[in-house]
Order: structure tokens, then C-alpha cells, then sequence
């Protein structure tokens, strides 16, 4: 592989996606270590660029996936243990570094997303905090739910903290993306999805709540909840009960409670 720099625009191009500060229409995410290496891998993912420092490797597993990714990747590059330190997050970089596309869904084509008559989707409304928004992907990846719905977005999720939070599972999780609420509640009702909006006041306890058929849990920002929009078709809301001196949860845990209770009921478990 050709050795590059600092300089070259497909090294420049992976610091703009690591520090967030460029337009992504690729949808690049950063995939840097061995077992970010891995998940791209198993994911089947399409590489952009692979960057490579023979140097910094310590096993022969590095060296058999920086072979796969080299074959895979587009462009695909030997960079100095100087370049690699300068270009890692990482203590101790592995050698491995790559970018990665997302892929994108159509929600309006249903091969893309199937529904079964059990479904399970969470939405995403206005979420800040680039690991929160990590954790919720995992989260899903976890509880086997079929979509995550963004509305409202405040971060990306090519982010490297979205990426780093899912270890890697925004790879696979399937995701659309809708600019307004109305165009989601739109494409939710279309889909016979009943919404239920994560709340305290006015609320149902999760405990009794009938998450059969096809479910979209709705969880909002850090600081303000779900927005307006949201509560003005008449949707059902769901809290968690909050026992102690604090009036909410962390979004990732309330969202965790909620779709592992509708993940049971959904089971039979």
C-alpha cells in the first residue's frame, strides 16, 4: 500500500469525520481498532478508506482483518505509528483504522424495513448527547427492535460517540430519519403503529401498558423531553415510576426499561 501523511485529503477527510466538524452526505463513520475492525467486517459494510500502520499491530488477528479490509475498502493506505497516534482516540493504537458507510434506509420502500405483526420501534425526538443516542442504538440492537426513528436531530449518528456507545451497532440497527415529527407520525400511522410518548405527567405505568402489535415508543431530549408536536394527536404516555428525589431518568435508561418491557411482552416471555 502507497504511505501517506497528515496531508493527504483521504487522512484529512477521517479527522473531519472524527471531529464532527464537516458536512457527511457519505454517512462516515470512523471504525478505528481491532474490534471496531471486526464489526465492520461482520457487518458487511461498505469500507471508503482503510488506513493501515504495520508497526503498531500486535496480533496476527490484526493483520489478518487489515488483509480483509484492504481488499474491501476503496482506497486503502500505510500511514506511519506518528500519523496513527496523531489520527487515534486510543491510549494505544492497534494499527487499524477505517471509514465506514452507514447504510441508509428507505422508510418508504417496506423491503427496507419489514414489520411483522409484532413490531418494535423507537423514536429518537431531539436527543443532544452524542452517547446517549449511542447507548439507545445498542440498546435496540439488544432488545432485537426492528428501527430506530430520528426526528428533531441535534447530533449525528456518524458522530464517534454514537459509535463508540453502540460498540459498533449502528452498523446494523436499521435507522430513518424524518426532518419534522409530522412526517413520522404520518409514515407510524401508515405502518399501524400505535405511539406511546415517554412521559410523567398523565402516564400509564409501564407495567400496564399493552405492548402487543406493532409499538413506537417516543423519548425526548435530556433537557426538555418530547416535543410539542407529538402531543398534539392524542398519544397515550408511559412513565417509569420515579421513587426517590429525582423527577426523570437518563433517556438511554428509561428508553431501556420501556422497549425490555416491550420486548417481553411482545415474547411472551
Amino acid at each position: 500500500m502507497q504511505q501517506v501523511g497528515l496531508a493527504h485529503p483521504r487522512v484529512k477527510q477521517v479527522l473531519d469525520v472524527a471531529n464532527n466538524t464537516a458536512p457527511n452526505r457519505e454517512r462516515l463513520v470512523v471504525a478505528e481498532g481491532l474490534w471496531a475492525a471486526r464489526r465492520v467486517l461482520d457487518a458487511g459494510v461498505r469500507v471508503r478508506t482503510f488506513l493501515w500502520c504495520p508497526e503498531l499491530a500486535y496480533s496476527e488477528d490484526a493483520r489478518g482483518r487489515a488483509e480483509e479490509l484492504a481488499r474491501r475498502a476503496e482506497d486503502a493506505y500505510q500511514v506511519s505509528a506518528r500519523t496513527m497516534q496523531r489520527l487515534s482516540e486510543r491510549g494505544q493504537p492497534d494499527g487499524l483504522l477505517c471509514l465506514a458507510r452507514l447504510p441508509r434506509y428507505d422508510p418508504y420502500d417496506p423491503d427496507t424495513v419489514p414489520f411483522g405483526s409484532d413490531a418494535l420501534v423507537l423514536v429518537a425526538d431531539a436527543v443532544e448527547i452524542p452517547g446517549n443516542l449511542g447507548t439507545l442504538v445498542r440498546t435496540l440492537d439488544a432488545v432485537r427492535a426492528d428501527c430506530l426513528v430520528l426526528t428533531n436531530r441535534r447530533t449525528r449518528l456518524t458522530h464517534p460517540k454514537v459509535f463508540r456507545g453502540s460498540q459498533g451497532t449502528v452498523l446494523t440497527v436499521p435507522s430513518v430519519e424524518f426532518e419534522q415529527p409530522a412526517e413520522a407520525i404520518g409514515w407510524l400511522r401508515g405502518a399501524g403503529f400505535r405511539v406511546l410518548l415517554a412521559d410523567t405527567d398523565e402516564a400509564a405505568h409501564y407495567r400496564r401498558v399493552d405492548y402487543r402489535g406493532r409499538v413506537a415508543l417516543v423519548v425526548g431530549s435530556e433537557r426538555y423531553g418530547v416535543s410539542k408536536p407529538w402531543y398534539e394527536h392524542g398519544f397515550d404516555r408511559v412513565a417509569v415510576p420515579m421513587l426517590g428525589t429525582a423527577d426523570s431518568l437518563n433517556v438511554s435508561v428509561s428508553a431501556s426499561v420501556l422497549l425490555y418491557e416491550a420486548r417481553a411482552q411482545q415474547d411472551r416471555w
